[in-house]
């Protein structure tokens, strides 16, 4: 399966559930490669870091013009593709040959109206069969006073071509730490609450790998 993992918003936070999701799929014995579509290039940063320190599993990176490649399939049970607009062709490729899109969003309002554009943009896509499209909040509140991320739920449920998953990730000082050092965050801390959210998230994308 080809999943992109993208929006039209940067600082949304895919890089980092790119780079945890390969090492979680690489755990799991799934034959899984990334393709780092986005200029900026943060996902290939950390799996060099993860490389220099020795850290396993590593991570396959391919390069992206795999993005144009039809056995890609047949190479790799999985396919991560971190994406950006900084290149809108590398963007529209990926977009094309997904199978699925997964959509982190931020609690903000400027969040779920770049979500409904980037809804508009792929509809814009030629292809023969549509993504499934998945959307969850990203860097949620952890204070139950902040209600920011409660509305930004409930306007995500209300967007039509777009599936809302329950699990979030929260605004958690360990994603940032842990992928700074090339580890994700289960590898950082087992037994936090951010891994304990990951393995939310991650038994709602790959259901099949748990089954």
């Amino acid at each position: 399966m080809i999943t992109v993992i993208g929006s039209l918003k940067g600082g949304s936070g895919k890089s980092t559930v790119t780079f945890n999701l390969a090492v979680w799929l690489a755990l799991a014995e799934r034959r899984v490669a990334v393709i780092d579509a986005d200029p900026q290039a943060t996902l290939t940063d950390v799996l060099e870091v993860r490389r220099e320190e020795g850290f396993e599993p590593g991570v396959v990176r391919l390069a992206t013009t795999a993005l144009t490649d039809k056995a890609l399939r047949e190479q790799y049970s999985e396919v991560l593709i971190d994406v950006g607009t900084s290149s809108m062709d590398n963007f529209r490729h990926a977009l094309a040959i997904a199978d699925r899109v997964v959509v982190p969003v931020p609690p903000s309002q400027a969040d779920i109206w770049s979500t409904q554009r980037f809804l508009r943009y792929l509809g814009s896509i030629e292809r023969k069969r549509p993504p499934e499209v998945l959307g969850f909040i990203n860097r949620a509140d952890t204070h139950r006073a902040v209600r920011e991320s409660d509305e930004a739920a409930a306007a995500l449920v209300s967007l039509p071509g777009i599936r809302y998953l329950k699990p979030r990730l929260a605004q958690r000082t360990v994603f940032r730490r842990s992928f700074s050092e090339g580890l994700t965050v289960f590898e950082q801390e087992p037994r936090g609450k951010g891994a304990a959210e990951w393995n939310a998230l991650a038994a709602v994308l790959y259901a099949d790998v748990l089954g």
